[in-house]
Parts: C-alpha cells; structure tokens; sequence
C-alpha cells in the first residue's frame, strides 16, 4: 500500500459517507414527515421499519460480501472476474427481494402485532409495511451493485445515486402524505419510488462495466448458488445483529406508546450516525480486500490503524453534535411533549457511544473485507448470547416510562461495548490476513 494511504482512505471514505448518510436519510425524512401526522403513526412507522429494515438488512452480505470479493480479486489484477461475481450477486438480490416481498405482504399483520403496540399503531404500521415490501427487490439491488462499485474501488458513483435517491424520496413523501392525502402510505410508496430509481441507476452502471468486459449477464445457476454459499456466515452476522435490534425494539413497545415513538426516532438517529461511521467501515472493506488480493499485509496493518483512530475521533465529534442537539431534534419530530422528553434523554446516551461505536464498525468492516465472515458469524452470535441477559434483568425489574427507556439505552451501549472488544481481539491475531485472489 502506498505511504500516503490516508489519502487512500479519504478517497473512499468520504464519497461512502456521503452515501450511507443519505440511506438513513430515508426513514429520517418519513419520521419527520410521519411524526406530524400523530404519535400512534410514528409509533406504527417505528414498529414497521424495524421489520422492513429486518427484511433488508439481513440480506446486507449482498453489499458486504461483494465488496469483498469483488475487491480481492480487483486487487488480483482480474476485474472480469470481479464482474462476472458482481453480476451473480446481482442476480441473487433479485431473487432475495422477490421472495422477501411475497412474504412481507402475506404476513404483515402477525409480524407487526408480535411487537405488541397499540391498535391504533399496528394499524398505521400494516399499511406502510405492506407497500413498503414492494420496494425490497429495488433495496437490494442497490445493496449489490453498491458492493460491486464499491469492490471496483469507487463509491463516487455509490454517493451519487443515494443522494439523488433521498432528495427525490423527501419530495415525493411529503407531497403523498400531505398535500395528497395517502397519511402514512404516502411515505411508504415515496420510498418505494426512490428506491427503484436508485437500482435501475446503479445497476445500469454495472452492466455497462460488464458489456465493456465482456461478462456475460444472464442467469447461472451455479455462481447464484456460489454467491449465496458465501453469503451464508455473512447472513448469520446480520441475523444476530437484527435480533438485538428487533428485541431492543420489542422492549421498548412495553415501555408505553410515547417511549415507543421516541425510541423510533432515537434509532433512527442511531442508524444514521452508524451509517456515518460505517463509511470507515466500507473504505475498511474495499482497501482490506484490494490489498489481501495483492499480497500486502503490512498496508492492511497500517490501514486498520490509522482508520480505528479516525473511528474513535469521529465518534467523539459526533458525540458532541448530539449532546448539543438533544433538546433540539426532538422537536422535528414530534409535538407530544411526552415524547420529546423520552426522547431527548434517549439521546444523551446514544451520544454516549458513539467513540466505541466508531471502534466496532471500523473492525467489523476490515474483517469482512478481509473474508472473515465465519468468526464474525460466531462472534455475533456470542455477543447477541451476552446482551439477552441484558434485557432480561431490565424486563424483570419492570421498569417502564422515560426511565426504562434510558436503561434500555444503556443496556444497547453495553451490547455495542462488548462487541467492539471483540472484534478489537480478532483484529489484534493474524488468523485473517489471508492474502490471494479467494480466501
């Protein structure tokens, strides 16, 4: 790796920033918009966009596992086969989607109702989850063909398309729900439009690369098989991940229906600092993987450093805005004051985690851009086995209202502690500097 690999770095992580902060955006730009309409509709977009980004993000090894595999073997010198693999994932997303949508319509109502919210709250959330699933296949398409571009070492074009993307989602949201009148189902199908715009872009994009090439684009059953195998340890890592997300969201639906609306929109914060903090994590998976296909272990040691730094620094600066803001945000969002006050308090302690957050995306990003995705199968595993007893204690001592919602907070930055440790202990062995075209 060359000597000015910060540079490397900034290259791909500032356009990834860029993007990723975009992605939440989404569902950010629905609160706002949703939470004017009354507590029970943000309370019900709380309990539906758990499910939705369950259904979405557990196929995220789309995005994560083509990056890696796409930047291996780019760092090998053969982008043909780095786009022939691209085109299989692709595929694969597709078929994922197509499925996971069929599912979602079907079972809307029992998914939405195993979170206990109130009628009126499952109500508004059936109707956005049950459009929103038609957006899916869309989802992860994008999810693909981002891992290919961003394996191909550019998320230029990554950072384009989600910024495009979210504007014309904010636009089109507000003018369903509002000016329209479809109430939360304007959001919804706002959503659904963008995200549709955002794959036909992206994908057009690789296909393009692929034509160049010469790589074929049609169907094989056998490298959508492969992609699927390798995505399989990747897809455990995110299933574990999702359950802690999901019992999280589960607790806080006992909590009362204002704590429910609050800790929506404090996980949706959550989810857009994490994706700001994750473009480390994907300038961590494209520089890892491109130089493991090279052979150059010592630029992944010096990469991995300097960019756990950068992390933990960047995490302190968001703890700060936060800190800040957190009398301040609760007022885009909501008019019950209940909810204001649940959630500005929620606030403080996600401020809290921010630096080890940093640590743990950076870690996580290098070693699946390393291929190390079975060990961060089982340690997910492990850390989501930790956190159970967590939320058990907090379950039993029958704490409700803003306080319950503070220790369910807390009990979130421990889980996220732990898992930063871990990952801080895989990172510090050499069993993952496997170098080669495949691992």
């Amino acid at each position: 790796m060359p000597t000015d690999h910060r540079r490397e770095i900034l290259r791909l992580a500032v356009p990834a920033f860029l993007a990723l902060v975009a992605e939440p955006l989404f569902l950010l730009a629905d609160s706002a918009i949703v939470g004017h309409l009354g507590t029970a509709s943000l309370a019900g977009l709380g309990v539906a966009s758990a499910v939705l980004l369950t259904a979405a993000n557990i196929f995220v090894f789309l995005a994560y596992g083509t990056t890696a595999v796409v930047a291996r073997r780019t760092g090998a010198h053969d982008e043909k086969g780095a786009l022939a693999a691209g085109i299989d994932g692709m595929w694969l997303a597709l078929l994922l989607g197509l499925v996971a949508t069929a599912v979602l319509v079907a079972f809307a109502q029992p998914l939405i109702e195993l979170f206990g919210a109130s009628d009126a709250a499952v109500t508004e959330a059936v109707i956005y989850l049950r459009i929103s699933a038609f957006g899916i296949p869309a989802m992860l398409l994008v999810l693909a063909a981002m891992g290919v571009l961003r394996g191909l070492q550019d998320t230029r074009t990554p950072m384009v398309a989600a910024i495009a993307g979210f504007a014309a989602n904010g636009v089109l949201s507000f003018v369903l729900v509002h000016p329209v009148g479809l109430g939360i189902a304007g959001a919804a199908w706002g959503t659904v439009i963008a995200q549709l715009g955002m794959a036909l872009a992206l994908g057009g994009v690789v296909v393009r690369g692929a034509r160049r090439l010469g790589v074929s684009l049609t169907l094989h059953g056998r490298g959508v098989l492969s992609a699927a195998g390798d995505g399989i340890p990747l897809l455990i890592r995110t299933l574990a991940l999702r359950a802690v997300l999901l019992v999280t969201t589960w607790v806080a639906a006992g909590l009362g229906e204002p704590q429910l609306a609050a800790h929506q929109v404090a996980m949706t914060v959550w989810t857009a600092l994490a994706f700001a903090l994750d473009a480390l994590a994907i300038a961590g998976q494209a520089i890892t993987g491109k130089a493991l296909g090279a052979g150059d272990v010592r630029g992944v040691r010096l990469a991995t450093a300097t960019m756990v730094r950068w992390g933990v620094w960047f995490g302190v600066i968001l703890t700060v805005l936060i800190v800040a803001l957190h009398r301040v945000i609760p007022l885009g969002f909501s008019s019950d004051p209940q909810v204001q006050a649940a959630l500005a308090a929620a606030l403080l302690i996600v401020a809290a985690g921010q630096p080890v957050a940093g640590v743990a995306f950076v870690l996580d990003g290098v070693l699946i851009g390393a291929g190390d995705a079975r060990w961060l199968a089982l340690a997910q595993i492990g850390f989501l086995l930790a956190y159970l007893p967590m939320i058990w204690l907090l379950q039993a001592s029958g704490v409700t209202g803003t306080t319950g919602l503070v220790w369910l907070w807390v009990a979130f930055g421990l889980f996220m502690a732990i898992r930063a440790a871990g990952l801080h202990w895989r990172a510090r062995g050499d069993d993952w500097l496997v170098t080669g075209a495949t691992r």
